[in-house]
């Protein structure tokens, strides 16, 4: 029997020139942004909510009961 569906097995790769440049693109743009700007956003948001609660508790004192 033969096969009526033509399912690619792998992914096609690049041909030309510019396809492969693309893909070269993509990947430096995606190890940027996984590996240099989602880690320092990370780090600033925490640091930002640390910062934040640090601010309200010298105004409001710490959590508890008034001593």
């Amino acid at each position: 029997m033969q096969r009526t569906l033509d399912k690619p097995s792998r992914t096609r790769r690049p041909q030309t020139p510019e396809e492969r440049q693309e893909k070269k693109r993509e990947l430096l743009v995606f190890l940027f942004l996984a590996g240099i700007l989602f880690p320092i956003l990370a780090v600033l948001v925490v640091s930002g909510y640390g910062f934040a609660v640090w601010i309200f508790q010298i105004f409001t004192g710490p959590p508890g009961p008034p001593g």
